[in-house]
């Protein structure tokens, strides 16, 4: 469940940036005005950017408490905790960079 969030927030923003640059300046303008793309890459960044930070918060938040509960493992939840964080953090910053250079 808490991995589907993450993935819905990336998805609908990648569709969100995908559809923007779809169009081209003329039919931009003509169907949606000027500012459609730079309202999916807004969109799209900050749906990367708000499911990041729900992921990672939930990873911090269960690694405290499995630190509570077995203090003796420590280290290893540690070690876990930080390499899963920055794979969620460079999809996120993946999906921002996405973001601002699909808006031209």
């Amino acid at each position: 469940m808490k991995l589907a969030h993450l993935a819905f927030a990336m998805v609908a923003g990648f569709a969100l940036v995908n559809v923007a640059s779809a169009q081209d300046a003329h039919a931009a303008a003509e169907v949606a005005g000027s500012g459609s793309k730079a309202l999916g890459a807004g969109l799209a960044c900050g749906l990367a950017a708000i499911g990041a930070g729900i992921g990672i918060g939930r990873i911090g938040g269960s690694a405290v408490e499995s630190i509570a509960r077995q203090p003796e493992m420590t280290t290893k939840i540690f070690i876990n905790m930080i390499l899963t964080a920055a794979l969620v953090e460079g999809v996120a910053l993946f999906a921002v960079v996405a973001g601002f250079l699909n808006f031209k």
